[in-house]
C-alpha cells in the first residue's frame, strides 16, 4: 500500500481513504495508572488521541505514516509491542479510514481470537477502497454497527432489516418512517460505512468505574437490577471516602456474544448520594428495554467527578430524603469503623 502523500479530507459521502484510524482494545483492562501510560505511548505516535476510558482509545496517525514509513497496520504492530514490552499489556487493534470501521475491525479480531482462531491482540485491516468496505459489512448484523443497540436492532430486524447490508439498500425515507429521521440517517450512513466524526484529542475523564460478572448468563431482571445496586452503593461510599461527586453516570451492558451497549446521563445535580446514583443506574437499564437479553455483565461509571466542598445541593423540604441521607452517614460512620461489608443494601449481591 503506498503511503500518501497528505491526506485527504472525507466528507460525510465518502467512505473511502487511506485507512489511517486505530481503535485500540487493551486487554486486560488496565488500572488507571497504565491506562495513562498507555495514552502517552500512543501520543509517541501521534498528538491525536482520543482516549474511551476504561480500556480502549482512538487515533488518527494519518500525519504519522510518512514520517514513521510505515502503513497505519504497521503502526499497530508498533503499538502492540511497545505496550507489551512496556506494561505487559496485549491490545487489539483495529485500522480503518474511520473511527466506526476501526471500531469494528477491532471487535472483529477479538471475536476470532475467542473461537480460537487467531493469537491474542491481533490487528485487523479494513481496506480503504469502497469495495472492500462494502465486502466487510456484508455479513454484518445490524447490531454489530456500533451505536445500534438491542432495541433498534430488534425494530429493524422486524422489517427484515437485519444486516448491514439490507439497511445500507433500503431506502433512506424507509428508514425514516422506522426510526425518525434523524436516527435514520446516521444508520444509513453506518450501514454503508460512513462515519463523518473525527478522532477528537481529548482527556480521559475523571472517573471511576465499577463490574458486575454474572455467574452465568443472567436473563432475570430482578438479579441485574440487585447487581446495579450494589455497584452503586459501592461507588457511591468511594465517592464520598474520597470527598468527591459525580456529575454523570454512565451503564455498560456486555452480552453473551460479547457486543456492549453503553449509556450514559447526567445527573440534576452533582452527586455522591446512593438512592439518587442507584435511580439514575435503574433509569439507565430499563430505558435499554433488554427484555430477553442475555446478559453477561453489567458495568456503572461515574464521571464529571469533583470536590464535594464545591458542589450545590439543592435543599428540600422532603422528611425522607433528610432521613436518607442521615442514615447514609451513619452507615458511612459504620464501614469506617468495622469495615466495608458492615452495612450492606439489602439485595447485595456477591462479587461474581
Amino acid at each position: 500500500m503506498a503511503l500518501p502523500g497528505g491526506g485527504r479530507a472525507v466528507g460525510p459521502e465518502r467512505a473511502d481513504e487511506v485507512p489511517h484510524v486505530l481503535y485500540v482494545r487493551f486487554h486486560p483492562a488496565p488500572g488507571e495508572d497504565v491506562y495513562q501510560g498507555l495514552l502517552t505511548l500512543l501520543g509517541e505516535l501521534t498528538p491525536v488521541v482520543e482516549a474511551l476510558p476504561p480500556d480502549a482509545a482512538l487515533a488518527d496517525v494519518r500525519g504519522a505514516l510518512r514520517y514513521f514509513g510505515r502503513d497505519a497496520a504497521g503502526l499497530a504492530e508498533i503499538v502492540r509491542v511497545r505496550a507489551l514490552a512496556r506494561y505487559g499489556v496485549d491490545c487489539t487493534v483495529g485500522v480503518a479510514a474511520n473511527p466506526l470501521l476501526a471500531r469494528m475491525a477491532a471487535h472483529e479480531a477479538q471475536e476470532a481470537h475467542t473461537q480460537g482462531a487467531q493469537e491474542s491482540g491481533a490487528v485487523r485491516t479494513v481496506p480503504g477502497d469502497p469495495d472492500a468496505v462494502a465486502a466487510f459489512l456484508a455479513r454484518k448484523p445490524a447490531i454489530a454497527l456500533p451505536g445500534v443497540g438491542p432495541a433498534t436492532a430488534r425494530t429493524l430486524s422486524a422489517y427484515g432489516l437485519d444486516s448491514a447490508a439490507r439497511i445500507a439498500a433500503a431506502p433512506l425515507s424507509t428508514l425514516q418512517r422506522i426510526l425518525g429521521a434523524a436516527t435514520a440517517r446516521r444508520v444509513h450512513a453506518w450501514a454503508r460505512g460512513i462515519d463523518p466524526a473525527p478522532v477528537t484529542p481529548n482527556a480521559p475523564a475523571r472517573a471511576m468505574g465499577a463490574e458486575h460478572r454474572f455467574r452465568r448468563d443472567e436473563l432475570d431482571p430482578v438479579r441485574r437490577r440487585r447487581a446495579l445496586l450494589t455497584l452503586a452503593d459501592g461507588l457511591g461510599v468511594r465517592l464520598r471516602t474520597s470527598g468527591r461527586v459525580a456529575a454523570a453516570i454512565s451503564l455498560t451492558v456486555r452480552y453473551a456474544d460479547r457486543s456492549t451497549t453503553t449509556r450514559t446521563r447526567t445527573l440534576t445535580e452533582p452527586t455522591a448520594h446512593t438512592p439518587a446514583l442507584t435511580a439514575a443506574a435503574y433509569a439507565l437499564h430499563d430505558a435499554l428495554g433488554l427484555q430477553r437479553a442475555r446478559v453477561r455483565s453489567v458495568a456503572l461509571r461515574v464521571e464529571g467527578l469533583t470536590d464535594a466542598g464545591l458542589a450545590s445541593h439543592q435543599l428540600t423540604f422532603d422528611p425522607a430524603d433528610e432521613k436518607s441521607r442521615r442514615l447514609e452517614a451513619a452507615a458511612d460512620r459504620a464501614r469506617a469503623r468495622f469495615g466495608v461489608s458492615a452495612v450492606r443494601p439489602a439485595g447485595f449481591l456477591d462479587v461474581a
